[in-house]
């Protein structure tokens, strides 16, 4: 049997009918990072980037993107998000930071993809903003953390 859901009877992919799905609070946060340069991170953590604000320019672009998923994933369902937060949080030690991004809705599908989406596009942005002194950062580790509601209900990552 096909456990995958975007394949038909006849193996061909099509979106998948969410009509008859109660609605529900659904949330997902996602996370990743990105690693570079000492020097690149304290361009960063002090504002001194050429380009401006790096983590809000960021921010703003993993929140943007989180509400444009449907145009970006095929076959993945425009969903009318209610809330969306992108964070960061700096790893001197390691020369990185960490993007975490959270997205929420009432409705019949999850947000996996609008979370994962929004870290992806949060962390895409400082590489793009930063890529003049420090081509080769490494965005690294982009996963679903953890989902809530729907009727598979709460999964977090590392839980068996």
């Amino acid at each position: 049997m096909n456990d995958f859901t975007h394949f038909d009877g006849q193996g061909r992919a099509h979106m998948v009918d969410v009509g008859e799905k109660a609605e529900t609070h659904r949330s997902a946060t996602a996370g990743g990072r990105i690693a570079m340069q000492a020097e690149t991170l304290r361009l960063i953590r002090d504002g001194a980037a050429k380009k401006g604000d790096v983590l809000g320019v960021a921010r703003l672009a993993g929140i943007m993107a989180a509400k444009r998923t449907g145009d970006l994933i095929p076959l993945c369902h425009p969903i009318a998000l209610t809330r969306v937060t992108v964070d960061f949080e700096f790893d001197e030690a390691h020369h990185a930071i960490a993007c975490r991004a959270t997205a929420e809705t009432v409705g019949r599908t999850g947000v996996e993809m609008e979370a994962l989406t929004a870290a992806s596009t949060a962390l895409l942005t400082i590489y793009d903003m930063c890529k003049a002194v420090d081509r080769g950062m490494v965005i690294e580790q982009v996963r679903l953390l953890e989902k809530l509601g729907g009727k598979s209900g709460h999964w977090r990552a590392g839980q068996a």
